[in-house]
């Protein structure tokens, strides 16, 4: 009676801690195990059977309680209060049962996006519009995102948007509210949708997906506020420059000769990083980085699982390796960065709930981490494609001489 089975006869368990610990001083009967009805994710996918974030189960915890049948007239008592255990300690607990075969599911995936057969033909793609995809984790960021996925929608020059929810420990319910708000919180003609991912693997954000329909992707992340004005230039620049990384965040390599190792860093006069904060490039990339480079690229995307950083880090040596160019830099009039460790919370509006989870919120541990990635990646590809690049794209010029007005010198287009 201690024991629990399963309408799934390959399939049996025990009663997790917290549920074991609800459990002490009864017996615990019988536990049935099914699979839970699947509902609507978004873009009308759904989750719960088999499906990529794992398999969903309902456990139906019943308590019985032993009584002797001679104290069965001095007990009724008893009976009254098992009977209100049954009902309202028969609790169902969604649990999602991780994949214990994890890398086994990641091939599948990758060999299912990569088939040939499973992209669209290139002549099919837009050229007039791009493809927003926000990479998800933080449930505390879910504000945020909401205002930013619906900001980007309300873009004439955004196709979709696309959030890629990278939390696979987010309940089944919690997903459902976030899907369905995010369907309905579009301020244009784009549509929002969620696509739950089967891990937090930050290479998710890159696969290439049959329903990016554009021949221009914007890979962005949930803390990130851009201007439209800046999304519309930058996809300009895009256009004129379809082969290059456009980016708004960059930074830089270089070499440490004391300690004869690549480090990551800033320079005031060059770059060639972009970041995933905002990166913008044409969808064959998503295809390179997920589906090409062969054993060499698994075992970089593979050091990037195990980092848990440096995906970005890791396009810019696919599209430097592919173009011997740096990535460009575009300026932007508005790029609120809620997640840089450099804001203070001063002001008590929650400002730390949504820095303090970014990957960068720990500054000098997140750059020895990634000097170590490009120190990795350098040695894995046996040489250095990162390119520096040396200007940055504005959207207008504006008169620089300065003119006497006044007792004042401004500028004199002012």
């Amino acid at each position: 009676m201690g024991g629990l089975t399963s309408q799934n006869p390959n399939f049996s368990t025990r009663v997790p801690g917290p549920v074991r610990k609800q459990l002490a001083g009864h017996d615990a009967g019988l536990v049935n195990c099914a699979q839970i009805p699947p509902f609507p994710i978004g873009d009308g996918k759904s989750i719960g059977r088999k499906n990529k974030t794992g398999l969903l189960l309902c456990w139906s915890i019943k308590y019985h309680i032993r009584v002797d049948s001679s104290q069965i007239g001095a007990k009724m008592g008893v009976y009254a209060v098992a009977i209100c255990l049954f009902f309202s300690l028969s609790v169902v607990l969604c649990l999602r049962i991780p994949n214990l075969s994890s890398d086994i599911e990641k091939d599948t995936i990758l060999s299912s996006v990569c088939h040939p057969g499973n992209q669209p033909n290139p002549r099919t793609l837009r050229s007039d519009q791009l493809t927003v995809l926000i990479n998800g984790y933080s449930e505390s960021r879910i504000p945020l995102l909401h205002s930013i996925a619906a900001s980007y929608s309300a873009s004439p020059v955004v196709s979709s948007v696309l959030v890629l929810w990278g939390n696979p420990h987010t309940s089944p319910l919690t997903l459902s509210h976030l899907a369905h708000n995010l369907s309905v919180s579009s301020w244009g003609n784009a549509a929002i949708s969620l696509v739950p991912q089967s891990s937090s693997s930050l290479n998710a954000r890159f696969l290439p997906r049959l329903s990016i329909g554009t021949r221009a992707v914007l890979v962005c992340d949930d803390d990130v506020e851009v201007d439209l004005k800046t999304v519309e230039f930058a996809f300009r620049m895009w256009k004129g420059n379809p082969d290059r990384l456009i980016g708004i965040f960059v930074r830089s390599h270089d070499i440490d000769m004391t300690r004869k190792e690549w480090i990551y860093t800033v320079h005031p006069n060059k770059y060639s990083i972009v970041l995933t904060k905002f990166m913008m490039m044409k969808r064959e990339y998503l295809f390179k980085y997920s589906c090409g480079g062969g054993s060499l690229m698994r075992e970089m995307r593979k050091m990037v699982d195990e980092m848990q950083n440096c995906e970005d880090i890791l396009m810019n040596f696919v599209v430097a390796e592919e173009t011997n160019t740096g990535p460009l830099m575009v300026g932007a009039e508005r790029a609120r960065d809620w997640g840089d460790p450099r804001n203070e919370d001063s002001d008590g509006d929650g400002l730390r709930l949504v820095r303090d989870v970014g990957l960068s919120s720990r500054k000098a541990e997140h750059r020895k981490r990634r000097g170590k990635c490009i120190t990795e990646f350098h040695r894995v590809f046996g040489r250095m494609p990162l390119r520096f690049s040396y200007g940055k794209l504005v959207s207008s010029v504006g008169e620089q001489g300065l003119c006497k007005k006044g007792t004042n010198l401004v500028l004199c287009d002012h």
